[in-house]
Protein backbone atom coordinates (compact mmCIF):
# COMPACT_ATOMS: atom_id res chain seq x y z
CA UNK A 1 0.00 0.00 0.00
CA UNK A 2 1.75 3.53 -0.93
CA UNK A 3 1.95 6.27 1.53
CA UNK A 4 -1.33 8.75 1.40
CA UNK A 5 -0.58 12.42 0.37
CA UNK A 6 0.97 14.54 2.46
CA UNK A 7 -1.64 17.46 2.73
CA UNK A 8 -4.14 14.67 3.49
CA UNK A 9 -2.23 13.49 6.16
CA UNK A 10 -2.25 16.96 7.81
CA UNK A 11 -5.80 17.90 6.53
CA UNK A 12 -4.58 20.99 4.59
CA UNK A 13 -5.23 22.20 1.16
CA UNK A 14 -2.08 22.73 -1.12
CA UNK A 15 -2.34 26.52 -0.88
CA UNK A 16 -1.79 26.34 2.79
CA UNK A 17 0.63 28.55 4.60
CA UNK A 18 3.41 27.36 6.45
CA UNK A 19 1.40 28.54 9.72
CA UNK A 20 -1.60 26.36 8.71
CA UNK A 21 0.58 23.58 8.01
CA UNK A 22 2.39 23.63 11.50
CA UNK A 23 -0.90 24.50 12.84
CA UNK A 24 -2.14 21.34 11.19
CA UNK A 25 0.62 19.22 12.88
CA UNK A 26 0.35 20.22 16.22
CA UNK A 27 -3.48 18.90 16.00
CA UNK A 28 -2.62 15.81 14.38
CA UNK A 29 0.20 15.02 16.67
CA UNK A 30 -1.70 16.36 20.09
CA UNK A 31 -4.33 13.78 18.22
CA UNK A 32 -1.70 10.58 17.84
CA UNK A 33 0.72 11.21 21.00
CA UNK A 34 1.74 7.94 21.88
CA UNK A 35 1.55 9.51 25.48
CA UNK A 36 -2.00 10.01 25.39
CA UNK A 37 -2.70 6.40 23.54
CA UNK A 38 -0.19 3.97 25.20
CA UNK A 39 0.09 0.66 23.43
CA UNK A 40 -1.54 1.91 20.22
CA UNK A 41 0.23 1.07 17.61
CA UNK A 42 -2.08 2.37 15.12
CA UNK A 43 -1.39 5.96 16.64
CA UNK A 44 1.96 5.41 17.29
CA UNK A 45 1.97 4.89 13.10
CA UNK A 46 -0.53 7.78 12.69
CA UNK A 47 2.31 10.08 14.68
CA UNK A 48 4.96 9.00 12.43
CA UNK A 49 3.24 9.71 9.59
CA UNK A 50 1.89 13.25 10.23
CA UNK A 51 5.88 14.07 11.63
CA UNK A 52 6.94 12.93 8.09
CA UNK A 53 4.07 15.28 6.26
CA UNK A 54 5.61 17.73 8.59
CA UNK A 55 9.17 17.46 7.77
CA UNK A 56 8.49 17.35 3.70
CA UNK A 57 6.26 20.17 4.05
CA UNK A 58 7.79 22.58 6.09
CA UNK A 59 10.69 22.94 4.03
CA UNK A 60 10.70 25.27 1.48
CA UNK A 61 12.59 22.70 -1.02
CA UNK A 62 10.97 19.60 -0.22
CA UNK A 63 7.63 20.64 -0.60
CA UNK A 64 7.98 22.47 -3.87
CA UNK A 65 9.72 19.06 -5.09
CA UNK A 66 6.86 17.11 -3.57
CA UNK A 67 4.30 19.15 -5.22
CA UNK A 68 6.14 18.38 -8.40
CA UNK A 69 6.93 15.01 -8.40
CA UNK A 70 4.87 13.29 -5.27
CA UNK A 71 6.48 10.73 -3.01
CA UNK A 72 8.70 9.91 -5.98
CA UNK A 73 10.45 13.07 -6.21
CA UNK A 74 12.01 13.04 -2.70
CA UNK A 75 13.90 9.56 -3.23
CA UNK A 76 17.34 11.83 -3.36
CA UNK A 77 16.38 14.42 -1.04
CA UNK A 78 16.87 12.03 1.89
CA UNK A 79 13.55 12.49 3.91
CA UNK A 80 14.57 12.42 7.60
CA UNK A 81 11.50 9.75 8.35
CA UNK A 82 10.81 7.86 5.58
CA UNK A 83 14.64 7.39 4.23
CA UNK A 84 16.72 7.80 7.59
CA UNK A 85 14.67 5.18 9.80
CA UNK A 86 14.55 8.07 12.51
CA UNK A 87 12.63 7.10 16.20
CA UNK A 88 10.39 8.11 18.21
CA UNK A 89 13.15 10.00 19.96
CA UNK A 90 14.08 11.66 16.74
CA UNK A 91 11.09 12.74 16.08
CA UNK A 92 10.83 14.61 20.05
CA UNK A 93 13.76 16.05 19.40
CA UNK A 94 13.28 17.74 16.05
CA UNK A 95 10.16 19.12 16.99
CA UNK A 96 10.33 19.78 20.68
CA UNK A 97 9.51 23.36 20.63
CA UNK A 98 6.32 22.09 18.89
CA UNK A 99 5.47 19.52 21.17
CA UNK A 100 6.00 21.74 24.02
CA UNK A 101 3.96 24.31 22.99
CA UNK A 102 1.04 21.43 22.19
CA UNK A 103 1.36 19.46 25.40
CA UNK A 104 2.49 21.95 27.85
CA UNK A 105 -1.07 22.41 29.23
CA UNK A 106 -2.06 18.66 29.87
CA UNK A 107 -0.78 18.30 33.29
CA UNK A 108 2.74 17.43 32.23
CA UNK A 109 1.47 14.88 29.60
CA UNK A 110 4.43 14.18 27.34
CA UNK A 111 6.76 14.93 30.15
CA UNK A 112 8.03 11.87 30.05
CA UNK A 113 9.69 12.15 26.74
CA UNK A 114 11.07 15.58 26.95
CA UNK A 115 12.46 15.46 30.31
CA UNK A 116 15.88 15.38 28.44
CA UNK A 117 17.38 17.51 26.23
CA UNK A 118 18.24 15.31 22.59
CA UNK A 119 21.91 16.63 21.04
CA UNK A 120 21.87 17.07 17.26
CA UNK A 121 25.12 17.12 15.33
CA UNK A 122 26.01 19.16 12.99
CA UNK A 123 25.36 19.38 9.47
CA UNK A 124 28.32 18.55 6.63
CA UNK A 125 27.79 20.31 3.21
CA UNK A 126 30.03 18.44 0.35
CA UNK A 127 30.39 18.68 -3.39
CA UNK A 128 29.84 15.87 -5.95
CA UNK A 129 31.12 16.74 -9.54
CA UNK A 130 29.15 14.55 -12.48
CA UNK A 131 29.91 13.66 -16.43
CA UNK A 132 26.89 14.20 -18.18
CA UNK A 133 26.78 10.37 -18.53
CA UNK A 134 26.56 9.80 -15.04
CA UNK A 135 23.35 12.45 -14.98
CA UNK A 136 21.76 10.50 -17.45
CA UNK A 137 22.15 7.16 -16.27
CA UNK A 138 22.34 7.48 -12.49
CA UNK A 139 25.19 6.86 -10.36
CA UNK A 140 26.80 5.83 -6.80
CA UNK A 141 29.80 7.72 -5.59
CA UNK A 142 32.10 7.46 -2.78
CA UNK A 143 33.11 9.86 -1.13
CA UNK A 144 35.99 10.64 1.96
CA UNK A 145 34.28 12.80 4.20
CA UNK A 146 36.75 14.10 7.63
CA UNK A 147 33.70 14.16 10.61
CA UNK A 148 32.95 14.19 14.04
CA UNK A 149 32.03 10.30 15.10
CA UNK A 150 30.91 9.18 18.51
CA UNK A 151 33.92 7.41 20.22
CA UNK A 152 34.41 3.89 20.15
CA UNK A 153 36.24 4.37 23.26
CA UNK A 154 32.89 4.97 25.21
CA UNK A 155 30.54 4.74 23.35
CA UNK A 156 29.78 8.74 22.46
CA UNK A 157 29.31 8.84 26.57
CA UNK A 158 32.82 10.81 27.18
CA UNK A 159 33.31 8.42 30.45
CA UNK A 160 35.92 6.48 30.89
CA UNK A 161 33.51 3.64 32.31
CA UNK A 162 30.17 3.15 33.20
CA UNK A 163 30.76 3.69 36.58
CA UNK A 164 31.85 7.10 35.69
CA UNK A 165 28.89 8.67 34.82
CA UNK A 166 26.49 9.80 37.90
CA UNK A 167 23.07 11.39 37.72
CA UNK A 168 22.81 14.68 38.14
CA UNK A 169 22.49 15.97 41.31
CA UNK A 170 21.03 19.39 40.66
CA UNK A 171 18.03 18.26 38.07
CA UNK A 172 18.09 14.86 39.29
CA UNK A 173 18.65 12.91 35.64
CA UNK A 174 15.37 15.14 33.98
CA UNK A 175 17.76 17.61 32.43
CA UNK A 176 15.82 20.67 33.31
CA UNK A 177 14.84 22.52 36.35
CA UNK A 178 11.67 24.26 37.38
CA UNK A 179 11.86 27.79 39.44
CA UNK A 180 9.11 29.70 41.59
CA UNK A 181 9.25 33.36 40.47
CA UNK A 182 6.90 35.76 42.77
CA UNK A 183 5.72 38.06 40.61
CA UNK A 184 2.28 40.80 41.26
CA UNK A 185 0.17 38.46 39.69
CA UNK A 186 1.01 35.40 41.58
CA UNK A 187 3.87 32.92 41.10
CA UNK A 188 5.13 32.00 37.94
CA UNK A 189 6.84 28.40 37.08
CA UNK A 190 9.60 28.35 34.54
CA UNK A 191 11.50 25.78 33.29
CA UNK A 192 15.46 25.71 31.67
CA UNK A 193 17.81 23.26 31.17
CA UNK A 194 19.75 22.51 34.14
CA UNK A 195 22.92 24.61 34.23
CA UNK A 196 25.27 21.45 35.62
CA UNK A 197 24.39 19.35 33.11
CA UNK A 198 23.72 21.24 30.21
CA UNK A 199 20.32 19.04 30.02
CA UNK A 200 21.67 15.89 29.79
CA UNK A 201 21.00 14.48 33.25
CA UNK A 202 24.07 13.00 33.81
CA UNK A 203 27.33 14.15 35.28
CA UNK A 204 31.01 12.72 34.24
CA UNK A 205 33.57 12.10 37.71
CA UNK A 206 36.28 10.46 34.84
CA UNK A 207 36.31 11.55 31.42
CA UNK A 208 37.09 8.85 28.44
CA UNK A 209 41.20 8.95 27.73
CA UNK A 210 40.47 9.02 24.03
CA UNK A 211 37.80 11.92 23.89
CA UNK A 212 38.70 13.60 26.90
CA UNK A 213 35.16 13.91 27.91
CA UNK A 214 33.71 15.37 24.65
CA UNK A 215 32.18 11.59 23.12
CA UNK A 216 33.55 12.74 19.71
CA UNK A 217 36.73 12.24 17.62
CA UNK A 218 37.59 13.49 14.18
CA UNK A 219 37.10 10.79 11.79
CA UNK A 220 37.65 9.96 8.34
CA UNK A 221 34.40 8.08 6.85
CA UNK A 222 33.81 6.53 3.33
CA UNK A 223 30.17 7.22 2.37
CA UNK A 224 28.33 5.47 -0.96
CA UNK A 225 25.55 8.48 -2.18
CA UNK A 226 23.84 7.18 -4.41
CA UNK A 227 22.78 9.88 -7.06
CA UNK A 228 19.75 9.79 -9.54
CA UNK A 229 19.36 10.35 -12.63
CA UNK A 230 18.78 13.28 -14.11
CA UNK A 231 20.08 15.52 -11.65
CA UNK A 232 20.91 19.22 -12.48
CA UNK A 233 23.77 21.70 -11.09
CA UNK A 234 22.90 23.45 -7.45
CA UNK A 235 20.47 20.81 -6.85
CA UNK A 236 20.99 19.34 -3.09
CA UNK A 237 20.72 15.86 -1.81
CA UNK A 238 20.47 15.33 2.24
CA UNK A 239 21.69 11.99 3.50
CA UNK A 240 20.40 11.68 6.79
CA UNK A 241 22.46 11.03 10.08
CA UNK A 242 25.88 11.11 8.19
CA UNK A 243 26.98 14.52 9.23
CA UNK A 244 28.83 15.52 12.45
CA UNK A 245 28.18 13.21 15.90
CA UNK A 246 26.81 15.28 18.59
CA UNK A 247 29.05 15.42 22.03
CA UNK A 248 27.64 12.91 24.36
CA UNK A 249 25.47 10.80 22.76
CA UNK A 250 22.65 12.38 20.41
CA UNK A 251 21.28 12.23 16.52
CA UNK A 252 24.21 12.85 13.69
CA UNK A 253 23.79 15.57 11.89
CA UNK A 254 22.84 15.01 8.28
CA UNK A 255 25.35 15.52 5.01
CA UNK A 256 23.96 17.77 2.84
CA UNK A 257 25.39 16.72 -0.68
CA UNK A 258 25.31 19.92 -3.85
CA UNK A 259 25.46 18.56 -7.04
CA UNK A 260 27.91 20.15 -9.86
CA UNK A 261 28.36 19.40 -13.58
CA UNK A 262 31.21 18.67 -15.60
CA UNK A 263 30.79 20.49 -19.19
CA UNK A 264 30.58 17.96 -21.90
CA UNK A 265 33.03 18.23 -24.66
CA UNK A 266 30.38 18.45 -27.56
CA UNK A 267 27.03 18.62 -25.81
CA UNK A 268 25.18 21.70 -24.13
CA UNK A 269 22.68 21.25 -21.80
CA UNK A 270 19.31 22.74 -21.81
CA UNK A 271 17.51 21.46 -18.95
CA UNK A 272 16.81 17.98 -20.16
CA UNK A 273 17.25 18.81 -23.60
CA UNK A 274 20.62 18.63 -25.04
CA UNK A 275 21.71 20.60 -28.24
CA UNK A 276 24.50 19.66 -30.47
CA UNK A 277 26.22 21.97 -33.09
CA UNK A 278 26.54 19.86 -36.04
CA UNK A 279 28.95 21.11 -39.07
CA UNK A 280 28.96 19.78 -42.46
CA UNK A 281 30.60 20.82 -45.61
CA UNK A 282 28.75 22.48 -48.78
CA UNK A 283 28.66 19.43 -50.75
CA UNK A 284 26.73 17.56 -48.02
CA UNK A 285 24.01 20.34 -47.33
CA UNK A 286 23.10 20.12 -51.25
CA UNK A 287 23.38 16.35 -51.70
CA UNK A 288 22.77 15.40 -48.37
CA UNK A 289 24.82 12.75 -46.42
CA UNK A 290 24.74 10.46 -43.33
CA UNK A 291 26.83 11.88 -40.40
CA UNK A 292 27.05 10.30 -37.14
CA UNK A 293 26.76 12.15 -33.99
CA UNK A 294 27.12 11.84 -30.02
CA UNK A 295 24.51 10.88 -27.62
CA UNK A 296 25.57 10.74 -23.59
CA UNK A 297 24.78 6.39 -24.40
CA UNK A 298 26.34 6.11 -27.97
CA UNK A 299 27.03 7.14 -31.13
CA UNK A 300 23.95 7.41 -33.50
CA UNK A 301 23.84 8.22 -37.51
CA UNK A 302 21.12 10.61 -38.84
CA UNK A 303 20.20 11.84 -42.11
CA UNK A 304 20.76 15.34 -43.81
CA UNK A 305 18.57 15.61 -46.26
CA UNK A 306 19.51 17.22 -49.69
CA UNK A 307 19.02 21.09 -49.87
CA UNK A 308 19.45 21.03 -45.80
CA UNK A 309 19.60 25.11 -44.73
CA UNK A 310 22.21 25.92 -42.81
CA UNK A 311 20.24 26.34 -38.76
CA UNK A 312 18.24 23.85 -40.02
CA UNK A 313 17.40 21.83 -36.49
CA UNK A 314 16.71 18.19 -36.01
CA UNK A 315 14.90 16.77 -32.86
CA UNK A 316 16.24 13.43 -31.58
CA UNK A 317 13.06 12.34 -29.04
CA UNK A 318 14.07 10.93 -25.92
CA UNK A 319 17.50 11.17 -26.58
CA UNK A 320 18.28 13.86 -24.00
CA UNK A 321 18.78 13.50 -20.24
CA UNK A 322 15.92 11.77 -18.17
CA UNK A 323 13.47 13.63 -15.69
CA UNK A 324 14.64 13.49 -11.86
CA UNK A 325 13.09 11.13 -10.07
CA UNK A 326 10.35 11.34 -12.08
CA UNK A 327 9.00 10.02 -15.79
CA UNK A 328 9.90 11.04 -19.20
CA UNK A 329 12.93 12.48 -21.07
CA UNK A 330 14.76 15.42 -22.84
CA UNK A 331 15.13 15.95 -26.82
CA UNK A 332 18.47 15.90 -28.65
CA UNK A 333 18.59 19.25 -30.35
CA UNK A 334 21.00 18.90 -33.59
CA UNK A 335 21.72 22.28 -34.78
CA UNK A 336 23.56 21.89 -38.34
CA UNK A 337 25.83 24.42 -39.34
CA UNK A 338 27.52 24.46 -43.00
CA UNK A 339 30.97 24.91 -43.04
CA UNK A 340 32.04 28.04 -44.89
CA UNK A 341 36.26 27.31 -45.43
CA UNK A 342 38.20 30.54 -45.41
CA UNK A 343 41.15 29.54 -48.06
CA UNK A 344 40.33 27.75 -51.32
CA UNK A 345 42.37 26.91 -54.39
CA UNK A 346 42.60 28.08 -57.49
CA UNK A 347 41.13 25.46 -59.26
CA UNK A 348 38.19 24.88 -56.48
CA UNK A 349 37.33 29.05 -56.57
CA UNK A 350 37.06 27.97 -60.79
CA UNK A 351 34.74 25.82 -59.72
CA UNK A 352 32.79 27.69 -57.55
CA UNK A 353 32.60 30.61 -60.34
CA UNK A 354 30.95 28.58 -62.81
CA UNK A 355 28.02 28.29 -60.34
CA UNK A 356 27.77 31.53 -59.16
CA UNK A 357 25.73 32.98 -61.41
CA UNK A 358 23.03 29.91 -61.92
CA UNK A 359 19.80 30.20 -60.68
CA UNK A 360 19.72 27.14 -58.70
CA UNK A 361 22.60 28.70 -56.50
CA UNK A 362 20.43 32.41 -56.42
CA UNK A 363 19.63 33.19 -53.02
CA UNK A 364 15.59 32.52 -52.67
CA UNK A 365 15.49 33.39 -49.05
CA UNK A 366 12.45 31.85 -46.48
CA UNK A 367 10.85 35.10 -45.36
CA UNK A 368 8.71 33.20 -42.58
CA UNK A 369 12.47 32.30 -41.33
CA UNK A 370 12.83 34.51 -38.04
CA UNK A 371 16.33 33.02 -37.59
CA UNK A 372 18.12 30.68 -35.43
CA UNK A 373 17.42 31.96 -32.03
CA UNK A 374 14.10 32.61 -32.40
CA UNK A 375 13.84 28.92 -33.85
CA UNK A 376 15.80 27.81 -30.61
CA UNK A 377 13.62 29.71 -28.04
CA UNK A 378 10.71 28.01 -29.24
CA UNK A 379 12.26 24.61 -28.41
CA UNK A 380 12.28 25.73 -25.01
CA UNK A 381 9.26 27.87 -24.63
Amino acid sequence: MGKRDYYEVLGVSKGATKEEIKKAYRKQALKYHPDKNPGDKKAEENFKEAAEAYEVLSNDEKRARYDRYGHEGLGGMGSGFSGGGMTMEDIFASFGDIFGDAFGSFGGFGSSRRSRRVNKGSNLRVKVKLTLNEIASGTEKKIRVNKYSACEACGGSGAADSNSMTTCSTCHGSGHVTRLTNTLLGQMQTTSVCPSCGGEGKTITRKCPVCYGEGIVRKEEIIKINIPAGVGKGMQMTIAGKGNAPRRGGINGDLIVVIDETEHTELIREGNDLIYNLFISIPDAILGTHVEIPTVDNNVKIKIEPGTQPGKILRLRGKGLPEVNGYGRGDLLVNVNVWIPKNISREEMKIIERFKDTDSFRPKPDKHDKGFFERMRGYFE
